[in-house]
């Protein structure tokens, strides 16, 4: 691969997707790089359907996995702004079975010193795990997801607020407020903005997010008329490429039907153009095309979250993410010296398992994207050569 230094940026990407796709590393994937709201790169390449050959495209939908977490924290700042919740309100206001929550410790389960509140979801302090055979914990989380996958297609497939429920009933990994860890409370708060608003999730999310910002292809589920742009996941095995289905955290992996499960954590599918049109709105201070979603005061809360110093302890342990603090579902850059990756300070963002991605630079009013399809991938090494070319030519 060579890289001129004289290349335009669209170029220097697109050299970079296309090695990747050729080592066999993914089969496709787009990318989408804004300034000030304009569009100055994009590129896409590979395929979204290997066997039948349908090429990735700008309308190409990707499920997006924790993605999904930055709305479903847009969704909380709203009701917030709107005075409807206050961030220290019980989670058991809402949900009762958050009633008397218990912690699981070496010496068995003790009461919570205090409730849970909306604060500790949004910022991952909630002790609320994702499953995890290594902890109590975690295995009461895993035999929750368990049920919902084997439910996922009968009439008794579980619900957002059952769901979360039955979530809230299993042991905390430790007391709220204590510590940080990555778990399930987008999907909590998913439920609380259900109760609020007296909508389902989705219809909440459509009516105050989707709709208004014109993200015409975010949704839930893929309908009939859409399935044949929603790309397949893939792993590389002997040579070529192989489908491998995934229902993980209890998304349906086809999305072809409205789940009764609407995780706020993890079960949206969108594309780069749409997943765009949210992130610009942040920068725009939260207002795209004369429609505002919400205040710029509330835009600054929301982009600025950090975690307090005995929680930050416990992000230090993802290595791969020196540099960063969180809140509010989202990373956000606060000693760049110490990123494993080019950035400024005030960056923020996310990704999703399947290696859906996004950043805004709000400093210099740029935003990245990128999508592509691939199990346990996150911000991987590709994601960060190509944010890297991005913020060398643009920051």
């Amino acid at each position: 691969m060579r890289i001129d230094k004289n290349m335009s940026l669209t170029k220097k990407l697109e050299t970079v997707l296309k090695q990747a796709i050729e080592e066999g590393y993914i089969p496709g994937g787009n990318i989408l790089v804004l300034k000030d709201g304009k569009e100055v790169a994009y590129c896409e390449s590979g395929y979204a359907d290997v066997e039948r050959k349908i090429p990735i495209r700008r309308d190409t939908i990707y499920r997006m996995y924790s993605l999904s977490k930055p709305i479903t924290g847009a969704a909380v700042m709203i009701l917030m702004e709107r005075g409807l919740i206050d961030l220290t309100d019980p989670v058991s206001k809402f949900l009762p079975g958050f009633v008397n929550q218990k912690v699981a410790t070496d010496a068995g389960t003790i009461p919570v010193k205090r409730d849970m509140v909306i604060k500790d979801l949004l910022s991952m302090t909630s002790g609320m795990p994702y499953p995890d055979s290594s902890h109590q914990a975690g295995r009461e989380a895993d035999a929750v997801f368990r049920k919902v996958i084997d439910n996922l297609d009968r009439d008794t497939a579980m619900t957002t607020l059952e769901i979360a429920n039955a979530l809230g009933q299993c042991s905390l990994h430790f007391q709220p407020g204590e510590h940080w860890m990555y778990g399930t409370s987008a999907d909590i708060l998913g439920a609380i903005v259900e109760v609020v608003s007296g909508m389902k999730y989705g219809e909440f999310l459509k009516k105050e997010i989707f709709e208004p910002l014109r993200m015409k292809d975010t949704a839930f589920y893929v309908p009939k008329e859409k399935q044949e742009r929603l790309a397949k996941l893939y792993n590389y095995k002997d040579g070529k490429f192989v489908e491998q289905p995934t229902y993980n955290l209890g998304i349906q992996y086809p999305m072809n039907n409205p789940p009764a499960f609407e995780s706020g954590g993890a079960g949206l599918a969108s594309t780069i153009e749409d997943y765009s049109r949210f992130a610009t709105m942040l920068l725009n201070h939260g207002e795209l095309d004369g429609v505002r979603i919400l205040s710029p005061k509330t835009v600054d809360f929301f982009t600025k979250g950090e975690l307090l110093p005995w929680q930050q302890e416990d992000m230090n342990d993802w290595e791969m993410l020196a540099g960063y603090t969180y809140g509010n579902l989202m990373r956000v850059m606060k000693n760049p010296g110490a990123a494993f990756i080019n950035g400024s300070a005030g960056e923020y963002g996310w990704d999703g398992w399947l290696g859906t991605y996004f950043s805004n630079f709000p400093d210099e009013k740029v935003s990245f994207l990128f999508m592509m399809q691939k199990k346990d991938a996150g911000t991987t090494s590709l994601t960060r050569k190509l944010r890297n070319v991005v913020v060398s030519a643009l920051l």
